[in-house]
């Protein structure tokens, strides 16, 4: 006989929408929470809160902590989470949509992961932003920490400001509903100075953006189409770089190099 189909429930549609996946393991929870490290004097917020799990380890080592949980299913029990603890804030409201808080702020969360790229793209944005500790798809997070030996032309434009890490992993196993991968802990953070002078950043940009254009199939034959080739065959040598090297493989510290040397005035 064939094995019977439950019917999917409400709740369990709701979950795939949201992708949620909430995290049930103590032990991940508390690797999640010491790699966020988050400062006790600081304000956190939480992206994602569900229905609390993270929410009060979190507290208890910030100074004070703003939960956003869209689903006000889960957020009924976050709710009741918060108001039991003097330093935690609940909002039922879409993360994306709020304004980064003008103090200097954290970002922690077991975020939805269909919705990675967005909170990524917020948090770089955030002009107060000192750091976020996101739990991801662990593919996810090995691309942009450049863990596979290759670097995402992302990761090598915001190089200059912050520094992209894999500080971590959680195994699918940790999580209810059960995902399909496992999950990477990635942890973005803001440089105290940049690596470059803030005047420099666009033409940095605009450099790396012309090198991951694909034009030639390497990166000396995209740059080549802007700088003069004596000038770019004398910096790749001094860098130590393959005129041949294909673009996700040069160090974003290479990038650096080449920039301050095609641009040297």
């Amino acid at each position: 006989m064939a094995p019977r189909r439950t019917r999917a429930t409400e709740r369990d549609r709701s979950r795939r929408v949201l992708s949620q996946n909430f995290l049930a393991d103590p032990a991940a929870i508390a690797r999640l929470v010491r790699a966020a490290r988050p400062d006790p004097d600081r304000l956190v917020l939480e992206v994602g809160a569900g229905r609390g799990q993270l929410t009060r380890p979190l507290a208890a080592r910030c100074r004070r902590l703003i939960a956003y949980e869209v689903d006000p299913v889960a957020g009924a029990d976050l709710a009741a989470v918060c108001a039991a603890l003097p330093t935690a804030t609940y909002r039922q409201a879409d993360f994306l949509a709020t304004d980064p808080p003008p103090e200097p702020f954290e970002v922690v969360g077991n975020i939805p992961w269909s919705l990675t790229s967005a909170v990524v793209r917020w948090c770089l944005a955030a002009p107060t932003l000192r750091a976020a500790t996101l739990l991801t798809q662990l593919e996810y997070a090995r691309r942009r920490s450049g863990d596979y030996g290759r670097w995402t032309r992302l990761t090598v434009l915001t190089w200059p400001e912050f520094g992209w890490r894999l500080v971590g992993r959680v195994p699918r196993t940790a999580f209810r509903p059960v995902p399909r991968v496992d999950a990477g802990i990635l942890r973005l953070e803001r440089r105290p100075e940049p690596l470059l002078p803030p005047a420099a950043l666009p033409a940095y940009r605009r450099m790396v953006t012309t090198g991951f254009d694909g034009v030639g199939g390497s990166l000396a034959a995209s740059l080549a189409r802007h700088h003069p080739r004596a000038r770019l065959a004398a910096a790749l040598r001094a860098t130590r770089l393959d005129p041949a090297t294909p673009v996700g493989h040069v160090w974003p510290e290479q990038w650096l190099v080449l920039f301050r040397l095609l641009y040297a005035r």
